[in-house]
């Protein structure tokens, strides 16, 4: 076993990635993009992870994460989605916002039966003049096309619904998401319970993601 990255627990408690032969593993269970408090994993740090696991052919992505920076997602999606190996989504809790969007790299999605898929609109904050407002404006349209054209791509639903969808903040169980086309297939709960732990960012949460468990995801990431 070649361990590619493994965040300390004053890190990253929540991402790993790994090798065993020619099987990658990455644990995505935590904030995408660095954070006020310097907790996720950077775009940047994720690719110089993805070169050291090797020459794998296969890549399990498992994702229990409420989302983060769009930049950083756009980059991870890319690097998956260049990557040479086959990629499998395991989306074994929640697959949130920018979490999502790094979700729809997979060849193949796998959702937990207890777990949700979330997709809305980039939201971001401006300070400055009535240009600086406009200019902010103007490039959340332009991300959230992009978002949009991925999740229509990637689910065969027209860019008209998806664009629904991200407008209203629309939360999707394993069995929606299946359905709606965001997942290929559901299986059996894993260990570990979907995590939110800032509920208040969010305008429709399930009841079901109200409990923060975020101490449930670290101690099975803490076991790999």
């Amino acid at each position: 076993m070649k361990i590619a990255a493994k965040g300390t627990d004053a890190t990253r408690p929540a991402y790993r990635m790994l090798a065993k032969g020619t099987v990658g593993e990455i644990w995505l269970y935590g904030v995408i993009g660095s954070d006020f408090f310097g907790d996720g994993v950077t775009a940047k740090q994720f690719a110089a992870d993805l070169r050291a696991l090797g020459d794998v052919s296969t890549i399990d992505l498992r994702i229990n994460s409420e989302g983060g920076l769009v930049w950083d997602a756009r980059a991870m999606w890319t690097l998956l989605v260049e990557h040479k190996a086959r990629i499998t989504t395991h989306i074994d809790g929640i697959a949130a916002s920018a979490a999502s969007f790094v979700a729809m790299a997979g060849d193949e999605i796998i959702i937990s039966e207890g777990g949700f898929i979330m997709i809305h609109n980039a939201r971001a904050g401006c300070y400055g003049e009535a240009k600086d407002m406009r200019d902010t404006a103007l490039t959340l349209e332009l991300v959230n096309g992009t978002m949009r054209d991925t999740y229509a791509a990637r689910s065969k639903q027209t860019t008209a619904q998806i664009e629904k969808w991200m407008t209203a903040e629309t939360w999707f169980t394993g069995a929606d998401a299946v359905k709606n086309g965001l997942a290929d297939r559901v299986v059996e709960n894993v260990r570990v319970a979907a995590c939110v732990s800032k509920p208040e960012r969010f305008v429709n949460l399930p009841a079901a993601l109200s409990r923060p468990r975020i101490a449930e995801a670290r101690a099975l990431i803490a076991s790999r």
